[in-house]
């Protein structure tokens, strides 16, 4: 038998859907490493009594509570996209569930290390979907300059490079990119460099070009895997010798734009673009060319688009972009707030980041990758310098 009480709801014991309070609204939910975030608005009409507690559930089970907006659920798989519900509770119950979904992911970090006109050893990072000044992340091995990086989503890699004491490097150093500290030696690459340009897939990392301790510009290429340790092993040659070149990927794809000089003016700088298949060994294969020749330039990447930054006059400020899956030439994307060249960039899901450089002291730009237009500013440095490398969390190698 049941009863009515006097609003006419039926009560069962601890139960009586008509004195529930009604369901949170705007329910908005928010990606973190292993976790959603499930903000509301509380619901005006509390029912019966006041709101005691709010539940927040995946429709796998997983569940959490908390008194107020946001409840924050823990305990899922990063890249899994889960469905959400969300309801208040009184003394008469749950209440009827406001929805939401959200996919948990890593934060997306970018890591800028090295460079001079001083060489430092300073490493630098920002959350890319944020904006804001850069903060101090740890320290590099050694004081160095004009290395490159490469970084899988968990783990930043930089190499070679031009010390403190006038000297090319082989050197190799590794950072866990959620968890701040200094670099740890990881091994060597087969021959001394500086100049050289990293790019990676989600587990090989790629480092190419450069010149070398006599002067030459090279052009080999060399591989690492990025969880482990080692010295490098060669993976095949560029088809033009490069120096002051910047590469970009995507997860199956190394893209490399050759430059042939550094400095001031573009000592007989190019527009050639070259390509290689990251999971093989080989040489490198005409892309198309860059919009304009010129050398000292950095990239990033999506998933499926590639972005070059700067160079040396005239053509300082020029953003070029590039569909890495296909061939072709490049096309213009616009411009830099301020024209620079021998700087660094990084790159997210959505975002790409340019930082540091010649004339661009500690000043970070971004541009939305999958649109087109002028860059705009993100924050600085914590210390003015160019010839600096940089990785990142969520790069195009890793998506």
């Amino acid at each position: 038998m049941s009863l009515r009480n006097q609003n006419g709801g039926f009560i069962r014991p601890g139960f009586d859907p008509l004195q529930v309070p009604n369901e949170p609204t705007s329910v908005a939910v928010t990606a973190g490493d292993t976790q959603l975030s499930v903000a509301f608005t509380a619901p005006a009409n509390t029912g019966g009594g006041a709101i005691s507690t709010y539940q927040a559930a995946t429709t796998t089970g997983i569940s959490a509570t908390a008194s107020t907006s946001p409840v924050v659920i823990t305990g899922l798989s990063n890249g899994t996209s889960y469905s959400v519900r969300v309801w208040a509770i009184n003394a008469y119950g749950p209440g009827p569930f406001g929805t939401g979904s959200g996919t948990p992911a890593l934060p997306q970090i970018a890591v800028f290390a090295g460079g001079n006109d001083t060489q430092v050893n300073v490493m630098d990072y920002v959350t890319i979907t944020s904006t804001g000044n850069a903060t101090d992340f740890g320290d590099l091995t050694q004081a160095i300059s004009y290395l490159a990086g490469c970084a899988s989503s968990t783990r930043g890699v930089y190499a070679g490079g031009f010390g403190a004491v006038n000297s090319y490097a082989n050197v190799i150093q590794y950072i866990t990119i959620s968890s701040a500290g200094n670099a740890i030696d990881f091994g060597d690459l087969t021959y001394l460099v500086r100049f050289n340009a990293g790019c990676n897939s989600s587990t090989r990392g790629i480092f190419a070009g450069g010149t070398n301790n006599g002067g030459e510009i090279v052009r080999t290429i060399n591989y690492i895997t990025i969880a482990s340790t080692g010295n490098a092993s060669l993976f095949g040659d560029l088809a033009t010798g490069s120096t002051s070149g910047a590469e970009c990927s995507s997860s199956t794809r190394g893209v490399h734009n050759i430059g042939t000089g550094y400095g001031e003016e573009p000592l007989g700088a190019v527009n050639t673009i070259e390509y290689i298949t990251i999971a093989s060994t080989g040489n490198a294969t005409d892309f198309g060319d860059l919009t304009v020749a010129r050398t000292s330039t950095s990239a990033c990447s999506s998933s499926t688009r590639g972005l070059t930054f700067g160079g040396t006059s005239p053509s300082r400020n020029i953003i070029d972009y590039i569909t890495i899956a296909s061939t072709g030439n490049a096309t213009d994307f616009g411009d830099l707030v301020t024209a620079v060249y021998q700087t660094a960039s990084a790159s997210g899901t959505t975002r790409a980041l340019n930082a540091g450089g010649v004339s661009g002291g500690n000043v970070i730009n971004f541009v939305t990758i999958a649109s087109t237009g002028n860059s705009s500013d993100f924050g600085d440095l914590t210390v003015a310098r160019n010839g600096l490398a940089a990785c990142s969390s969520a790069n195009g190698g890793t998506q």
